[in-house]
């Protein structure tokens, strides 16, 4: 299945209010900022949301409210993966019921399946929804890898809609690609590889970086879509720095740090993720300002 969507995903933070909880207005003021930008599609509750450390009552509630905010106004991609086969489904079952428009379901973590497994995993998936599924192979995260011929095999599941690729491998990258070329899109699930996927004819970016700068991460799309790799490279080269300082402590600890310096509230992540350090707070401070990026 091809075309689900084209253009920038922003993979959401979520934002805790000080004591702990969800705070919705935040989030709404998030959502604004992504739609006024030219963002194509929002991912809630992907890594950068931090599901791990919320309840299942917490998901819901987030994938409600993005509904409502949203208003059809941009596609809603809402992350149900687990290391349980059974809870993802079940996941899966309650997005499509709350509205959403597809979902993204990281691979199996910590179980550590093997590659036949991660084909039941996404076939139960997509047996449970009608809605388009995109499988988010990051297997530094997750300690397991779908391999080329694996994607391929996951192009034959009816419902399979694409690979979110984080997996750092570009050499990797290109040969999904060649396997699952017009049968099932490929995104950028990394912002460091945003251009060279979109090269070899990626369909999108499912970025970090756009919860801070989602005008200028939809440009170097719109670029690379026009075949200007002139102005595609410049503008990367002068992103750089930010999808660095992104990445100076695990996501999404810097990235909501850099929320915050642009006026959206994100809050502290949960633990155990901890606060940024002060070094890697200047550091994300100076790319901001260089960038030009105006408080919200």
């Amino acid at each position: 299945m091809v075309g689900f969507f084209k253009g920038t995903a922003t993979a959401m933070v979520t934002p805790f209010a000080p004591d702990g909880g969800i705070n919705f207005g935040a989030f709404a003021k998030m959502i604004e900022y992504q739609l006024a930008n030219g963002t194509d599609a929002l991912l809630v509750l992907g890594t950068t949301g931090e599901p791990p450390t919320m309840t299942d009552d917490e998901k819901l509630a987030l994938m409600r409210f993005a509904v409502e905010q949203t208003r059809g106004r941009a596609k809603l991609i809402f992350g149900c993966g687990s290391n349980s086969t059974a809870h993802a489904v079940e996941m899966a079952e309650k997005a499509e019921e709350l509205g959403a428009d597809g979902l993204l379901a990281v691979t199996p973590y910590y179980n550590k399946c093997t590659q036949k497994g991660i084909v039941g995993y996404y076939r139960a998936i997509c047996e449970a929804s009608s809605l388009p599924v995109i499988a988010y192979n990051v297997p530094p995260r997750t300690g397991v890898n779908i391999l080329p011929a694996t994607a391929e095999a996951l192009c034959e599941i009816p419902g399979m809609a694409g690979i979110k690729e984080a997996c750092g491998n570009m050499e990797q990258i290109c040969e999904t690609m060649r396997r699952v070329r017009g049968k099932m899109d490929v995104y950028s699930g990394d912002d460091n590889l945003n251009l060279p996927i979109l090269a070899i004819g990626g369909a999108g970016l499912i970025s970090v970086v756009s919860n801070i700068a989602p005008k200028e991460c939809k440009q170097v799309y719109e670029y690379m879509a026009a075949g200007d790799l002139a102005r595609a490279n410049e503008l990367e080269d002068r992103l750089l720095p930010l999808i660095d300082a992104c990445f100076t402590e695990v996501n999404p600890i810097p990235v909501k740090y850099g929320c915050d310096l642009i006026g959206l509230d994100a809050g502290l992540p949960r633990p155990p993720l901890t606060e940024l350090e002060d070094a890697h707070k200047k550091i994300m401070e100076e790319c901001i300002n260089r960038l030009g990026l105006k408080k919200v």
